[in-house]
This record gives structure tokens, C-alpha cells and sequence, in this order.
């Protein structure tokens, strides 16, 4: 288990959604953040306290969480004197990029050193199987976005965190670094190789009670060059029965992707929707879900207000304006 409570490493993040994996920590499990390690020309700020090692670990920070999702996951040289530090100090490390602490001699001679644990939780702990198609029981909804990073996981959470408060049996499958990080457990699909994807999300979401909910996390989107594989996988390994449309109104171009446009809203229903048929015949889309943290509530709700009266399904954000109207209509099929 990874030791709590947490020092949020953000590094030199460019900007806020570099640090998303620190934000997803800060705004679910906010008990575990104890403040926030910067760099120098660190754009993201989670408006937790900036800490030093030695302040974090006075306030019973235990483990150092790297919290950024850079661009093929790569740890710097800038962030390696920090990582040394830690461990010499006393701290665990815990991360979820694609470049491992495991395969850096460096940080496993220290942390050796000084009894020390490194955790890598993108690396698959299960030998999954090859998806096989069977239906099975229970209920599941998938969020699928027009993007990488719009509020697919956002939406599972507070989508599960309200049918928990209604008494609605349900769990949320995390399917990411931040996501396991958070909860504790999950799938790191970007991890798992290409063939064993798709059965990696049917182990992840096995036959349960037919009135129970699998809140799946999405990720990437069909509509993303760079990831659009791991999408596929949630589709088809989760046979989902209801699809929730991820969308963040005000980006210019699709993330990491300058010279690509993001789709439609109808774009994406009209093509998940068909893929999901494949598993699912029975699959719906019932509703969307819309990222508005770059507007003001009053542009807000009325971007919402369009998509319903456009598309003829309810529209919310759910960190925002509560996931009421998202869970209603899964709790009518």
C-alpha cells in the first residue's frame, strides 16, 4: 500500500493540465494532499501550500507523488535531484508515468539505501486475459470524450459518489494512474499490451448484480490519433449499456494535437454509439457531460441549457453543477 498522506510533486508543469494527476488527488482525496512541491517555471497551481521536503514531511507528508502527466512520461534531470532528495530523506516515491522509477538505477540504488519503496502504479499487476465478447451481468456506463483530459474520470467519481449517497450499488473502475491513485485500485490500460486491452476492462468489470453500476473511466478518445486505442478497448471490453459524452467547449485543438480540431458532441455520440453496438446491441447514449472551468456560470449554464434543447439529453457538469440529472437517467433504464 502507498503510505498517506501525500507531498503533490508537480515539477516544472506548463500549465494545469499537465498536473492533472495532482488535481485529480487534491479534488477526491483531498485528506491525503498535505501541500504542493514547485519548480521553477512551474505554470499549474493546485492552490494548495507550496511546501519544501522538509515542510512537507514536518506536516507527516510521507510519500512524494509525482502528479504530472508530461508528454510520454519522462523523468527530467531537474526532476531526479528532487526525487534523490526525497529518498534520502526519508520519503517513498509514487508515480504514474510511462518512464518507470523502477528502471532508474539511480532511484532504486537510493531508495535501497535508505529503505525506501518506489511505486510504479502503471504497471499491470494482473496477467489479463484475451477479451472474449461474453455478455455479462450487471450494468455498465463508460464516459467517452471528445478529447484527451476533458472530465471523463470527473464524471465517473461524482456520477459514483451520487448513487453511493442515493443508496444505488455502484463502484468506479479506474482505469488510470490517477485514478488508482485515488482509489487504490484499477487497470493501467495504457499499460497493458495491445492484445490483452479489451480483457483487461472485462476482468476489470466482471458479472456483478443486475442493478449494480460500473462507473467505468474513460480514456483518449476515438477522435485522438494518439490514443484512440485505448478507447477502443473501453468500448468493446466494456461492453458498456450506457455511454456519457465527455466535452470541454473552449479548446482550440485537440491536446497535443495543434493541427487536429476537436469533433462535434454528435460526432462522438453518433460514433461510439456505433462501436459499442458491436459488444452491446442495447448500448445508449443518455446524456453529456461538459467541462465549463474556463467559463462563467452564466455562459455555463447556458452552453448546457443549448446542448438539451439541441441533442435531447440532459447536460450538466458534474464537479460543478452536481451529476443529478446524469445518474437520473441511468437510474431509468
Amino acid at each position: 500500500m502507498i503510505k498517506t498522506p501525500y507531498l503533490l510533486f508537480l515539477g516544472d508543469a506548463p500549465d494545469q493540465l499537465a498536473a492533472k494527476v495532482a488535481q485529480g488527488i487534491k479534488d477526491w482525496r483531498p485528506e491525503n494532499a498535505v501541500g504542493q512541491f514547485r519548480m521553477e517555471g512551474c505554470g499549474a497551481d493546485l492552490g494548495l501550500t507550496d511546501m519544501t521536503l522538509a515542510e512537507a514531511q514536518a506536516a507527516g507528508a510521507k510519500t512524494l507523488v509525482i502528479g504530472v502527466a508530461n508528454r510520454g512520461g519522462v523523468i527530467s534531470a531537474a526532476w531526479k535531484q528532487v526525487l534523490l532528495e526525497a529518498l534520502c530523506m526519508g520519503y517513498d516515491i509514487a508515480s504514474g508515468l510511462h518512464n518507470l522509477l523502477k528502471d532508474e538505477e539511480d532511484l532504486v540504488a537510493c531508495a535501497a539505501d535508505h529503505g525506501r519503496t518506489l511505486h510504479d502504479v502503471r504497471i499491470p499487476s494482473v496477467k489479463y486475459p484475451i477479451a472474449n465478447g461474453v455478455k455479462r451481468s450487471g450494468k455498465r456506463c463508460l464516459a467517452v470524450g471528445t478529447d484527451c483530459s476533458v472530465g471523463k474520470m470527473y464524471t465517473a467519481l461524482a456520477m459514483d459518489a451520487e448513487m453511493r449517497e442515493r443508496g444505488m450499488k455502484s463502484t468506479f473502475r479506474a482505469t488510470g494512474q490517477t485514478g488508482i491513485l485515488i482509489t487504490g485500485d484499477g487497470v493501467p490500460l495504457d499499460a497493458v499490451i495491445a492484445d490483452f486491452m479489451a480483457g483487461s476492462i472485462e476482468y476489470l468489470t466482471p458479472d456483478n448484480d443486475d442493478d449494480h453500476w460500473d462507473l467505468i473511466e474513460g480514456q483518449g478518445s476515438l477522435f485522438h490519433v494518439s490514443y484512440s486505442g485505448v478507447t477502443m478497448a473501453l468500448v468493446h471490453g466494456g461492453q458498456p449499456d450506457a455511454l456519457i459524452v465527455c466535452h470541454e467547449p473552449t479548446r482550440a485543438h485537440m491536446r497535443g494535437l495543434p493541427g487536429y480540431k476537436l469533433p462535434s458532441l454528435e460526432q462522438v455520440r453518433d460514433l461510439a454509439l456505433q462501436l459499442a453496438h458491436v459488444a452491446n446491441p442495447d448500448c445508449k447514449v443518455v446524456g453529456y457531460s461538459i467541462n465549463t472551468q474556463h467559463m462563467t456560470e452564466a455562459d455555463a449554464l447556458a452552453y448546457l441549457a443549448d446542448i438539451e434543447q439541441r441533442l435531447g439529453l440532459p447536460a450538466t457538469d458534474p464537479f460543478r453543477f452536481g451529476s443529478g440529472k446524469l445518474v437520473d437517467a441511468l437510474a431509468a433504464m
